[in-house]
């Protein structure tokens, strides 16, 4: 039986480690709700004995360290601190008349929690000055102000300004946008976001500004920080002041006086939290005159004025009737659950993803089975448990076919990846994927060759792979008479475009095909080491092992892609359009860096990444996007942030623009 010390270090390192996954990872491994149940266990132990309490315990510190990829490491003005949370409504009623027993004219302000990260603003004369993020919550942030300004809900001047404000909010994401984000992630072939809350916490980090623009965050404001040259004596006030900013604050919020009342506001969030658009994870109460605040005060982690309420996960029985397979723009497998009706939060739900043959396994689920479905405080309904005792006598455990469900083709699974997958190239589940990847940046980049023109192009016909791309020139009137692209003028710039892309380097081409394990450099280093397309196609297994950066699962994905029937006769047709398929060798290129790996960071005085990048590999290195004991240089620019404290700690030489020119001469 394991003691109390010992099960108090296993939910400490428990916690320890979800809260990382959650906080500095955006990418958690556990519901919120499972997240609070070991962080009540933990608290349950250090009551009764209450000598295990240390600074390092999970009770005494707010969540998270500070990452400093996004930005410059700021000290905050004031603490970003949690808040404590409840679980019942005995909590909630004590909580409440405890500060009625102090101040007999409280009134409570109860309002959305939302699903997101905290993110304060300051202004000074009414101009946006700072965006910060909550960091370690007492101490410092990240300045994500370049990011900031491109959210539509962040007002970057106020019209009738104190001399200073600091006011916090909420980055979060509508459902609206995190399925329209996620949809193009895979229509890129990138990894897609768990819930919407990853997504904006790993948006908010972006060292692009114009990702955040692209993936649509929102801001709801929920408190006023700090404010000079002017007074408000009340929560509400201040929402009012900022209302009248045009600043969004939290939506719905109900002032109330007494335990009935506040428990009241937090049933009616409850009921209506399926019908937002975004994610809520609670209700959160707080006194609304800030001279009482003041007065209650903070301890080490949380303010005394305010708690939040956290709604069990709600969860009903319903029958499984059938398993859905769709194929995802990325060739995955995507099975989904197809049950008899429910009503969970408020919303009626009759599906749910089943991931993976590897989760259908664990789960020993079958068509015909009950199964309990839940929401924990979330938009997307997820599978908890089949009851097995309930099971037909006819029902086995659901296996995914061996065949494509839109072309027939026969499915691929790698070794230790969960996923199934298509991997036939002219499936037409596909074909926008393949085609998109195509014309990319780091690809053929085909400048103006935007997602719509390709569905729309691919939906008449136009299209079938992206040999079809270089056809489209003789459809030019019939292109320009539906205007699928526009009229002459925006048809003749594109074809233009496309025309141009011919003369592009092979390796381009050949990052183009969007081969399984072969990026952007694996497919410059074989091209240069093979010289042409055509002698990669004719290339063993073996011989494409002897490229660097190209191991053994690779060369058998090169070797199957360019041994494909189907895919042999595209290429074909490309050669045939006079799309180069020869290694350029370029101009000053050398040898001088072969064999060193450089990363670079910062701001370069002459010269953008890509440049730089571009002169590096001419001369033979290899560049990676992070420093490692692996890294012989790291090329710094100004403002060079994290990644130069990592070089230094690991003794890797850092170097200028300058340095490395005359290195070159």
């Amino acid at each position: 039986m394991i003691n109390y010390l010992e099960e108090y270090k296993q939910l400490k390192e428990q916690v320890e480690y979800h809260s990382n996954r959650y906080y500095n990872e955006d990418n958690p491994e556990i519901s919120d709700y499972e997240y609070d149940q070991l962080m009540l266990k933990i608290k349950a132990i250090e009551k009764e004995h209450p000598e295990l309490i240390t600074s390092d315990s999970p009770t005494q510190h707010v969540g998270g360290t500070v990452k400093r990829e996004a930005g410059v490491l700021v000290r905050h003005n004031v603490p970003m601190l949690s808040l404590q949370d409840v679980f019942s409504k005995e909590e909630v009623d004590t909580f409440v008349n405890d500060i009625l027993d102090e101040y007999s004219d409280a009134e409570f302000v109860v309002e959305y929690k939302i699903d997101g990260l905290s993110m304060s603003l300051r202004y000074e004369n009414g101009i946006l000055v700072m965006a910060e993020t909550r960091g370690d919550g007492i101490n410092f942030g990240e300045d994500v102000t370049l990011n900031a300004k491109e959210m539509p809900d962040v007002v970057q001047k106020l019209k009738d300004a104190p001399d200073y404000l600091e006011i916090r909010g909420e980055v979060y994401m509508t459902e609206a946008a995190f399925e329209h984000t996620n949809e193009m992630q895979e229509l890129l072939g990138k990894k897609t976001f768990a819930n919407p809350r990853n997504c904006a916490a790993g948006t908010l980090r972006q060292l692009d500004s114009s990702v955040v623009r692209e993936r649509g965050l929102s801001l709801f404001i929920f408190n006023l920080q700090q404010v000079k040259g002017m007074e408000f004596d009340t929560h509400t006030q201040s929402y009012d002041y900022l209302k009248s900013q045009g600043i969004k604050v939290i939506d719905n919020y109900k002032i109330c006086h007494n335990a009935d009342e506040v428990w009241q506001a937090i049933c009616n969030i409850g009921d209506a939290r399926g019908e937002l658009g975004y994610d809520i994870d609670g209700a959160v109460v707080k006194l609304n005159s800030f001279a009482q605040r003041t007065a209650k005060g903070n301890t080490s982690k949380v303010p005394k004025w305010a708690v939040a309420y956290k709604y069990p996960p709600e969860e009903k029985e319903t029958v499984l009737r059938d398993i859905e397979l769709t194929v995802g723009r990325t060739g995955r497998i995507n099975p989904t659950a197809i049950f008899d009706p429910i009503k969970l939060c408020g919303t009626s739900v009759s599906r749910a993803t089943l991931h993976n043959q590897d989760f259908i396994n664990e789960l020993d689920i079958g068509i015909g089975d009950t199964i309990v479905v839940y929401k924990s405080g979330e938009i997307i309904p997820k599978i908890k448990e089949v009851k097995h005792n309930l099971r037909p006598a006819h029902v086995n455990t659901f296996v995914i076919p061996d065949k494509c469900p839109a072309c027939g083709a026969t499915l691929i699974k790698d070794d230790n990846v969960s996923d199934i997958k298509c991997d036939n190239p002219t499936c037409p589940a596909q074909r926008v994927r393949h085609i998109i990847n195509f014309v990319s940046r780091d690809a053929m980049d085909i400048k103006g060759f935007g997602t719509t023109y390709i569905e729309d192009l691919v939906e008449q016909g136009f299209l079938n792979d992206i040999s079809d791309i270089y056809t489209l020139s003789e459809h030019r009137d019939t292109l320009v008479e539906l205007g699928i692209i526009g009229k002459e003028k925006n048809t003749d710039k594109l074809l233009s475009a496309i025309e141009a892309s011919k003369s592009n380097d092979a390796y381009r081409l050949f990052t183009g095909f969007g081969i399984p394990n072969v990026g952007k450099n694996g497919a410059k280093a074989v091209v240069k080491y093979f010289k042409s397309i055509n002698s990669v196609m004719t290339a063993s297994i073996e011989e494409l092992t002897n490229v660097n950066d190209i191991g053994e699962i690779s060369a058998r994905c090169i070797y199957g892609y360019l041994h494909d029937v189907n895919n042999v006769t595209i290429i074909k047709k490309l050669e045939s359009a006079g799309v180069n398929m020869l290694c350029q060798e370029e101009k000053n290129a050398s040898d001088k860096l072969l064999g060193l790996t450089f990363v670079i960071t910062g701001t370069l005085p002459t010269m953008g990444r890509n440049e730089a990048a571009a002169l590096l590999e001419s001369h033979g290195a290899k560049v990676s996007g992070s420093v490692s004991k692996k890294t012989d240089y790291l090329l710094a620019g100004e403002a060079a942030g994290s990644k130069l404290e990592k070089a230094n700690a690991l003794g890797v030489k850092v170097i200028t623009e300058e340095e490395l020119l005359e290195i070159l001469k």
